[in-house]
């Protein structure tokens, strides 16, 4: 940590202070975000009464272009703009563009709002995670867990409020909460600055000189972790997409005498993500010092495999009850999110953690938007994915999906074990 990033000294035992400011003005931004899309699917097909197949593709169109304009911003924050002044710039955009949504006339203009703004915002808040620490800090490891419980526990608020407002009095009502959320994400960055690193001068930053084939290896890196997690994450994006048509259509939704609305289904994964992450994070630290603990191309690949096992389960409860001619029950569904989220914990945090830890300190916003391109290229593809819905029974898209995780799992399994081998054998060439 440079000179410029100094922060006021903290106890070991805890995190920092402007961990929390992180953690609450990201829960904040992923309230507007997922309950913005929360109502996007159903919006499009009930209210615009787009079709299925076209809500998909702008579905996922969208859910694309949010990952893609992180790209842009990186670059411009890390070049000329600086990381505070993008996320204030990019928060403000954001909420303007949720507050557009509330007009019919201005949905697509509103959907590009949001996008733009998010490529100055995304990038750029969990780059200042790392800063928060220094290079042999213990507590920088589970720092992108604890985290991610913040980026979840927005997106488990936001169908329970934005949802319920949106289907109970209108769909506007839900997307004007989801453009204050925003809003309180940003009062918080910006009352909590005291407690972040600060920008560096553009002039100051400076890498330490790298051997050409290490960085060569590192961008290869990246990009292969990249093109899995591109598999991968068509997989996962059905989840807001064809699923929650499933869910809508074909689920037995009453408890008791009342009907839960279809968008409280969205809150199960986050509330998964922070119910499963303690223990979690616990369990890894025990293991951490043992041999033949996993490293992170190792756990990446776990995820991806458990989640492949748990959309292959959810295929074959779905067509058991097909055959039966029954609805399937809400509990089967809480059940698929329980070990999909489980999943989710090993592969996505762990995933952005490890571009945190190989990015350049000169260009870690721009690196960690590079994660982001491949939830663009995957978010793009699940849209595309999605427009074959009507052509298979829901057993056979889940089974299909399943198959798209299992794949990701074997490259990312693949890659690991190169890793592992070119690593053994660095280590047996110095100490020849």
């Amino acid at each position: 940590m440079s000179a410029s990033d100094a922060l006021p000294a903290t106890p070991r035992r805890g995190h920092p202070p402007g961990l929390a400011v992180l953690f609450l003005t990201e829960m904040w931004e992923k309230f507007s975000f997922f309950g913005m899309r929360a109502l996007q699917v159903y919006y499009m097909t009930k209210e615009l009464h787009y079709s299925q197949a076209s809500a998909s593709l702008i579905y996922g169109a969208y859910a694309a272009g949010v990952y893609l304009t992180p790209i842009a911003g990186g670059i411009v924050s890390d070049r000329w703009l600086g990381r505070h002044r993008a996320i204030v710039i990019g928060a403000l955009v954001m909420a303007l563009g949720h507050f557009m949504m509330t007009s019919e006339a201005l949905f697509f203009p509103a959907m590009i709002a949001i996008a733009i703004g998010n490529g100055l915002f995304l990038p750029n808040l969990p780059s200042q995670v790392a800063a928060l620490y220094a290079e042999n800090d213990p507590r920088r490891s589970s720092a992108y867990n604890v985290y991610y419980v913040g980026v979840n526990l927005g997106a488990f608020i936001a169908p329970l409020i934005c949802g319920t407002l949106g289907e109970v009095y209108g769909w506007h009502w839900g997307f004007g909460a989801a453009g204050l959320g925003m809003c309180l994400g940003l009062a918080i960055y910006l009352a909590g600055g005291r407690w972040l690193p600060r920008d560096a001068p553009r002039t100051a930053l400076r890498e330490t000189p790298q051997p050409a084939d290490e960085g060569a290896t590192r961008v290869g890196l990246l990009v292969l972790i990249g093109l899995a997690v591109v598999v991968y994450r068509m997989a996962y994006e059905q989840t807001g997409n064809t699923l929650a048509v499933w869910v809508d259509a074909s689920v037995d939704r009453h408890l008791g005498g009342w009907l839960m609305p279809a968008t409280w289904v969205q809150s199960l994964n986050p509330m998964f993500v922070f119910a499963l992450t303690p223990a979690l994070v616990a369990w890894w630290q025990r293991r951490e010092p043992r041999p033949g603990a996993a490293q992170p191309l190792g756990r990446m690949a776990i995820g991806a495999f458990v989640s492949a096992l748990a959309w292959l389960a959810l295929a074959g409860v779905i067509h058991l009850d097909l055959a039966r001619g029954a609805p399937t029950g809400v509990g089967w569904v809480t059940a698929f999110f329980a070990v999909f989220t489980l999943a989710e914990l090993y592969i996505l945090p762990v995933g952005l953690g490890l571009f945190a830890s190989l990015a350049p300190a000169r260009f870690r916003a721009t690196t960690i938007a590079a994660w982001f391109l491949a939830a663009f290229a995957g978010n793009l593809l699940s849209g595309v994915l999605g427009m074959a819905w009507a052509h298979f029974s829901p057993d056979a898209f889940f089974a299909i999906t399943a198959a798209a995780a299992a794949l990701a799992g074997a490259l990312l399994w693949a890659l690991g074990r190169h890793v592992a081998a070119a690593t053994q054998q660095q280590r047996s060439r110095s100490h020849a």
